[in-house]
């Protein structure tokens, strides 16, 4: 005799994932009113920007991108914001980690010193810069009209980024975990390198995106301390406001399409590699 079993339980069928919520009317109109304000500020002004730069079609967006002397300040914008990044994304870290782990007297001055590049005017900035480091300068350091002026004028506006998205998460880490990884035996280095320093790295780049981005539109600070000399010193925003006064919309469309898309192509990089990060946990 052969016995069948059945189960008495009725078969239990999966629910679909819901990714999120439908918007409820208040949520929608407030929605409608947040798109509407970026669009307004952001979205048309670069879509206006785009639609000018082609105008004048292919071959003259070509032409104006790739005169020698466009050429050669989009070089030295991109590079110089490149390798200041680089910069920032150590020292950031070190400022940060000083500010959150230490005490020390003068703490509250460096913690407001460090804001200083966020409130002061970039043409101010620009004149501090040139009497510390001009031809006048009473340290004995004289950069003004070189590339090291674009380099340190970049470095003065683009510093409390990193040190400013870094901080508060370095706050928040939880230190009964490194100090549990210390009692086991891990040396410091390990728990910064196997601990810290993965739940610090989107921050890190983060960061990173948003010095990067900074330093190619800066323009206040290198007016006075770089001179703005052709094929030397002259960044793309000075490039831009020269085809404006030449009377060259279409020119200085291009070379800001050309900074848009650099920009935004960081920005998209570092998003990617944040939630790529976020997924492995």
């Amino acid at each position: 005799m052969t016995a069948t079993l059945t189960s008495d339980r009725p078969a239990v069928s999966r629910r679909p994932i819901r990714h999120g919520r439908p918007l409820t009317p208040v949520s929608g109109l407030g929605f409608g009113v947040a798109m509407l304000w970026f669009s307004l500020l952001v979205l048309i002004p670069l879509a206006a920007v785009v639609v000018t730069a082609s105008t004048g079609g292919w071959s003259n967006f070509w032409q104006a991108v790739t005169n020698e002397q466009t050429a050669a300040a989009i070089k030295l914008t991109v590079g110089t914001a490149f390798y200041v990044t680089l910069i920032n994304v150590v020292m950031g870290t070190m400022i940060a980690w000083v500010l959150v782990r230490d005490r020390f007297f003068g703490k509250r001055v460096l913690e407001i010193l460090i804001d200083i590049p966020f409130a002061l005017p970039t043409i101010v900035a620009g004149l501090v810069l040139l009497s510390l480091y001009g031809n006048n300068s009473p340290v004995g350091v004289n950069i003004a009209n070189t590339p090291q002026a674009v380099f340190l004028a970049f470095l003065f506006v683009t510093l409390p980024f990193v040190v400013r998205t870094v901080q508060p998460v370095l706050a928040e880490l939880d230190r009964d975990v490194e100090e549990a990884a210390m009692s086991l035996g891990a040396s410091r280095f390990t728990v910064f390198r196997r601990i810290i320093l993965p739940s610090l790295t989107p921050a890190i780049a983060a960061g990173a995106a948003l010095s990067f981005a900074r330093g190619v539109s800066e323009y206040g600070t290198l007016v006075l301390l770089s001179g703005n000399l052709p094929m030397k010193t002259e960044v793309t925003s000075v490039r831009i406001l020269s085809s404006i006064e030449n009377d060259n919309l279409d020119s200085a469309a291009a070379v800001a399409t050309i900074l848009l898309v650099i920009s935004f192509a960081v920005l998209i990089l570092v998003d990617a590699a944040q939630r790529r990060m976020v997924r492995r946990g």
